[in-house]
């Protein structure tokens, strides 16, 4: 009996060593993203040994490039039945139902790579996405950490914890690690636009376009840069840098109602009260269902004394959002402006019903 032992023992050394390079041939088609390339030799190995969990992770990985979610999944699946402790493919498995938005199921797959090896750095990353996604804010904040203490530190590390530092208000905190980014890699224009967007939310108005500036000379074809860098020039009263700013926006982005919304506040800032109403009316065309747009229209029309277009705009808001008390107020103020004060004295009433600290002063001066 144990002389049988010695070729069964040769054979599986040979076949072991058979199958490394079609294994190493296949890991290198998945860097070069040959996914086809890498799915096909791997399918061969299997079809010699169907418990060979690494090929059965790489074909997953394979099958997840090819946007195979589920058919990764079952790889995944087969390899854990052979190994449960395999974390690297509950890694896998976890960011493959992760692209199925699935983040309630991949969170235990991502517990369990970490408790399998406790420092599975990419783990800890996928877990925070993960919990991001499922507005498990300090949960995603002590993984992303988590990533950064188990190193190596990278741009990539640096930005996913310093969007959970904004999310959580904590801007300041959020733009040192933004700068960190930064300082790792330099050509990433989403980095600048991230950290614009922190010093905007912290009032520094100059760095924050400072930051605009960069990413869009890094990628000047994205609308929302424009459309940030815009906002802070408007809150430095730059209103005509801000319309410059729109206005490139919608040139390489034409569908996004609100950056017709805004612009339109630009030119109303700048007194033009036609182009504004233009700009309203296309946001309008575009999303029937916000009350802002309705109301920006309104107070254009208002300065150009058509009142009973303004009275309709208001009108159109309130059918959408009959809770607003400013809504009212401002209605009730027109129909003053246009000599009907019996409705606008409904109005002030209603506004104040709602809240509003300005109607009961209007009621007492026009509603006897």
């Amino acid at each position: 009996m144990k002389r049988l032992l010695i070729p069964f023992v040769v054979l599986l050394c040979f076949h072991a060593y058979a199958q490394e390079p079609a294994l190493e041939s296949a890991k290198k088609k998945l860097a070069a993203n040959d996914f086809t390339g890498a799915k096909t030799d791997l399918t061969k190995v299997l079809d010699g040994n169907p418990k060979n969990k690494l090929a059965l992770n790489l074909r997953g990985q394979a099958r997840f490039g090819l946007n195979d979610f589920y058919g990764a999944i079952g790889d995944y699946n087969a390899a854990l039945e052979i190994d449960s402790t395999f974390a690297d493919a509950l890694n896998n498995r976890g960011e493959a139902k992760t692209a199925l938005t699935d983040d309630e199921g991949a969170l235990p797959d991502f517990n369990k790579a970490i408790r399998f090896n406790a420092k599975f750095v990419d783990a800890y990353t996928n877990r925070g996405l993960c919990k991001f996604n499922l507005e498990d804010l300090q949960g995603a904040y002590f993984d992303f950490s988590k990533a950064l203490e188990l190193g190596p530190a990278d741009a990539d590390k640096y930005f996913n914890r310093g969007v959970v530092k904004a999310e959580l208000g904590e801007f300041v905190s959020a733009i040192d690690d933004y700068s960190k980014a930064i300082e790792l890699d330099k050509s990433d224009p989403g980095l600048y636009n991230y950290r614009g967007v922190a010093y905007y939310n912290t009032g520094n108005l100059d760095l924050s376009i400072a930051d605009y500036d960069q990413a869009i000379k890094l990628d000047p074809k994205d609308a929302l840069k424009y459309e940030n860098r815009a906002l802070a020039k408007t809150a430095k009263q730059n209103y005509k840098g801000a319309l410059e700013d729109y206005t490139k926006a919608i040139e390489l982005n034409a569908t996004e109602p609100e950056t017709y919304n805004l612009r339109g506040v630009a030119k109303f800032n700048l007194e033009d009260n036609d182009g504004a109403i233009a700009d309203y009316t296309k946001a309008i065309e575009l999303d029937d269902t916000n009350p802002v747009y309705y109301d920006n229209r309104a107070l254009s029309k208002t300065e150009k004394e058509d009142y009973a277009g303004a009275i309709e705009d208001y009108s159109s808001s309130i059918e959408l959002y009959p809770s607003d008390p400013e809504t009212y107020f401002q209605r009730a103020l027109v129909k003053v402006s246009a000599n009907n004060k019996y409705d606008a004295c409904l109005d002030f009433k209603r506004a104040e019903e709602l809240g509003s600290t300005e109607a009961k002063a209007q009621i007492k001066k026009n509603c006897k």
